[in-house]
């Protein structure tokens, strides 16, 4: 399914995803693949997004921002919810956006 959401590039923490920002900002995303944490691993991937990450780095090649974005979904245990990212150069994040499950 082809979502929209806004992406802000290259945020440090979670509270930098949530920005005021016009619809026509939006991109359609694809999510590639889903990348569950557990909890201690998830909050500090969220406190600083700029640390290279190596499931960032192995899932790199799936993400595009061609056309759709194709982006992974990184997300905390047992929790729907989480964060869209578009890795840069493979190992941090580059682009990302806040996801809220629809189920």
């Amino acid at each position: 399914m082809i979502e929209t959401a806004y992406f802000v590039r290259q945020p440090r923490r979670l509270k930098d995803l949530f920005v005021l920002h016009a619809v026509d900002r939006e991109r359609r995303f694809e999510i590639v693949k889903t990348i569950t944490l557990p909890v201690i691993d998830y909050e500090n991937f969220i406190s600083d997004m700029t640390v290279d990450r190596s499931y960032l780095e192995k899932n790199a090649s799936l993400c595009t921002t061609d056309g759709i974005w194709k982006c992974l979904l990184i997300r905390r245990e047992n929790h729907g919810d989480g964060i869209l990212v578009i890795p840069l150069d493979k190992l941090w994040v580059g682009w990302a956006a806040y996801y809220q499950s629809h189920s």
